[in-house]
């Protein structure tokens, strides 16, 4: 079987978690050998640049710094985890990707956005999802979501008018590459959305 990246974006607390499982499932269920994993994180390295990353207590962190670190953690993702499951004939489902640094990186905090793609080549080395599924909800919503089930991490902690920015980003995303970012709404019932998300991923598995 050929293996492939999909990934799952959109605001905090828009139910990337929720859906990440049920396609699992659904995956599974026909065959598929299914590998779920997250960013920053997914490794041993990466996942200590997302304890970095989120710990409230780094308020003083510089855009910059933020940026490279994401990069970092994303350059040891691909190559450990992502790449060799790509190459055994493994289905990758992961929870943000680069579109993530272009959102909350570029329209959030306002980088340039060709430092950004440079980064992003760098890092993914020719690794890149052909499908990306943005869970869409308002940002307020999202937050209001994410806040009833944890403490708020350090991106989280961001003004309403950051997080706006960022859900722009990911529908302008979308406008731009409309044949890989598809938007669900994620203000339906966790079953409505599930099945159009498993309607776009059979109709990509099914390409020759």
């Amino acid at each position: 079987m050929k293996g492939m990246l999909i990934t799952f974006e959109g605001v905090e607390g828009c139910g990337k978690t929720t859906q990440i499982d049920r396609l699992r499932q659904h995956l599974e269920s026909s065959g598929r050998e299914v590998v779920i994993t997250r960013e920053p994180g997914g490794t041993p390295i990466a996942e200590a640049i997302r304890n970095l990353l989120l710990d409230p207590v780094h308020r003083e962190m510089s855009p910059v710094t933020e940026l490279l670190l994401y990069a970092a953690a994303r350059a040891q993702h691909v190559d450990e985890r992502i790449r060799p499951a790509i190459e055994a004939g493994k289905i990758v489902l992961s929870d943000r990707f680069a579109d993530s640094t272009t959102a909350y990186q570029g329209a959030g905090r306002g980088l340039d956005p060709k430092m950004i793609a440079a980064l992003h080549r760098i890092a993914t080395r020719g690794v890149w999802p052909p499908l990306t599924i943005v869970i869409d909800v308002p940002s307020e919503e999202g937050l209001r979501r994410a806040m009833r089930v944890r403490a708020s991490d350090r991106i989280e902690q961001e003004t309403l008018a950051f997080h706006e920015r960022v859900r722009e980003a990911f529908l302008r995303l979308a406008e731009r590459e409309p044949g890989r970012v598809r938007v669900v709404n994620g203000l339906r019932p966790v079953d409505e959305v599930a099945a159009d998300i498993r309607a776009l991923v059979d109709a990509l598995l099914e390409r020759p």
